[in-house]
């Protein structure tokens, strides 16, 4: 998670309808277009500094800035649609984004997936609690030691409990072979994700798995004999009055004409347009943000007994029933006793949306077409929630305290923050932290071993040994951690400085490192064999790389013999950007070396 606000341009024209009498109407919509006006020119930081002034920025500066180039914004208050709004563009040089484009929404499919399957508990077609291959027909979920006692279940798959692989789906571009729902269950070709198996006991952790929602896809193809998406389409898309929305993939030419184009952080469209998902269940919908505002409003509506077009009161409690992780059946929950709250997220290569909603009536759909989405999102969440006064999303309050500069010294050094590395200095009486591919930040104390930025909700806590030393860090964001590290030795320190420093320079030349292709060609073959020679790079992130070593294994070997590297550029961090092809699939490879040739970035993707 970036540290920093990372990621053009028109505005759009409002939407707005009600039924009151002209008088209400006026007063209203003049309430409503004030709140708009606010939310579209003062944007709030992530964290608001007693004793000094908000600094605020526009939206559509906010936009550029990020390279986002449109945003559209469902806003529900008191259980119905308040406003609805389109800013920016569906592509550069192209029509102003409006309340009816449609954008992919990503694992924002997952919630409506269950209240289709919630749909048919109810109706006794299905059974949360028993083992899904009492219902899969054609495809079974393979049996192994993980099974032996614990199945699979459809609470399981709902609530990303069952020990399922398969995290997460590239889709598949523009010209390439899309696979069949059987050939992804399986992982034959043209798949290029790895078989969908039971890769822990079901029901005793928590682990975020598109791969179990492709199980429920084939559940219900198998108890319904339908096609998904026209069974979608019956059982949530219609009911529910979701008119611009569907889970055709891929999207037909007609309806592509409604649709934004999704770009990629260089503010580039993504190759050939947006992928395509055979794996309907976690990833396949498209909709617009008033959609998504309309299935909030159905969801409160149940829970209130005032609608039961989907779901009963009851089968909404449950299904927004925190279980492991904070997660119900569908969307994750939290908020405090009366104002619990379900939430969800999407992305796609090109697309990133978000969407919060009270129990209560009050809530929020933001989708964009940009990689760099989310983080953008995250600035409207907080500044819809300061501007209607909810009490989570909201900009933090802090104060700013004097400690001894000298304090700070202790903290001085690398770290490795997640998988991004930060340094920490100090220029006087001012401290700063640097990640890898950013700017320096400076970040202000709260106390002696806390400090934080005044952008964004973050911060950096340092906790010491008996003797004084920095022992370790960890990166708060948003009130969750985001890392947790040791310090790192001199030497490593010195490598990341020095990487840190020429990082500008390279990005600005975009000139290969002649070093980097040679290198990567026998770290791949080395990684294929399984003994990588860590020797050749340096020791945290040689430590992460053990980790990940049977999965990163795993897929190379899947993808048969390496064909070609071809150079595509330089990160705004310092590294080399590759496209790696093989005889069956073909992925993103980052890698950086350090002036005496020492591995100090790589990424796979």
């Amino acid at each position: 998670m970036s540290l920093l606000r990372s990621a053009v341009v028109c505005l759009g024209a409002a939407w707005l309808t009600s039924s009151l009498l002209p008088a209400q109407v006026k007063s209203q919509a003049s309430s409503v277009d004030a709140r708009i006006q606010h939310i579209e020119n003062s944007i709030v930081p992530g964290t608001m500094v007693r004793g000094e002034p908000v600094q605020t920025k526009m939206l559509i500066v906010l936009m550029k800035e990020m390279r986002v180039p449109g945003v559209s914004i469902a806003v529900i208050h008191n259980g119905q649609i308040e406003w609805a709004r389109g800013f920016g563009v569906t592509s550069i040089g192209g029509p102003a984004t409006t309340p009816e484009t449609i954008f992919q929404a990503g694992s924002l499919s997952k919630p409506l997936t269950a209240l289709a399957v919630l749909h048919l508990v109810q109706s006794g077609k299905l059974n949360l609690d028993t083992d899904v291959n009492q219902y899969l027909k054609t495809w079974k979920v393979p049996e192994n030691e993980f099974t032996a006692k614990n199945k699979v279940t459809l609470r399981r798959l709902l609530s990303h409990t069952a020990g399922i692989n398969a995290q997460g789906f590239p889709g598949y571009a523009v010209g390439e072979k899309v696979p069949t729902l059987m050939q992804v269950l399986n992982g034959e070709k043209p798949a290029i994700t790895s078989a969908i198996h039971v890769e822990n006991v079901p029901g005793t952790n928590w682990k975020y798995s598109n791969g179990g929602y492709v199980i429920v896809q084939k559940v219900l193809e198998d108890v319904t004999g339908k096609p998904f998406a026209k069974l979608m389409q019956e059982l949530v898309l219609s009911p529910i009055g979701m008119a611009h929305s569907t889970f055709e993939q891929p999207l037909s030419a007609a309806r592509m004409v409604e649709a934004a184009t999704p770009y990629g952080g260089d503010g580039q469209p993504i190759a050939g347009g947006p992928h395509t998902y055979p794996e309907l269940a976690p990833s396949g919908l498209w909709t617009t943000a008033s959609d998504l505002a309309r299935y909030v409003i159905e969801v409160q509506n149940a829970l209130t007994g005032k609608s039961n077009r989907v779901i009963s009161a009851a089968t909404a409690r449950e299904m927004l029933a925190a279980g492991m992780n904070h997660w119900g059946l569908g969307p994750s929950v939290g908020g405090s006793d009366g104002h619990m709250y379900f939430t969800h997220g999407g992305d796609t290569p090109g697309f990133q949306c978000r969407l919060v909603a009270y129990e209560g009536g009050d809530g929020a759909v933001i989708m964009t077409n940009s990689v760099r989405g989310t983080p953008l999102a995250q600035e409207v969440l907080r500044t819809i929630a300061y501007e209607y006064k909810w009490p989570d999303f909201r900009p933090i309050e802090r104060t700013i305290v004097k400690i001894d500069p000298k304090i700070f010294d202790q903290y001085v050094g690398a770290y490795l923050i997640g998988r991004q590395y930060m340094t920490v200095t100090r220029d006087g009486e001012h401290f700063f932290a640097h990640l890898t591919g950013q700017d320096p930040v400076e970040i202000f104390p709260q106390n002696d071993h806390e400090f934080f930025l005044k952008d964004v909700d973050a911060q950096l806590v340092f906790e010491k040994t008996a003797d004084g030393k920095a022992e370790q860090v960890s990166l708060r964001q948003n009130a969750n951690i985001q890392g947790v590290s040791a310090q790192l030795t001199e030497r490593e320190g010195r490598l990341i400085k020095d990487a840190q420093a020429a990082a500008p320079v390279r990005f600005k030349a975009q000139m290969q490192d002649p070093r980097t292709e040679a290198v990567l060609r026998q770290l791949l073959e080395e990684i294929r064999r399984g003994d990588p020679n860590y020797d050749h790079v340096i020791p945290s992130l040689a430590g992460i790389m053990r980790e990940t070593l049977p999965e990163v294994k795993a897929e190379i070997r899947k993808f048969g013999a390496l064909k070609s590297l071809t150079f595509k550029g330089i990160t705004p961090g310092g590294s080399d950007i590759y496209q790696v092809k093989f005889e069956s699939g073909e992925m993103e490879c980052r890698i950086m070396l350090a002036s005496d040739g020492t591995i100090v970035l790589l990424g796979f993707s």
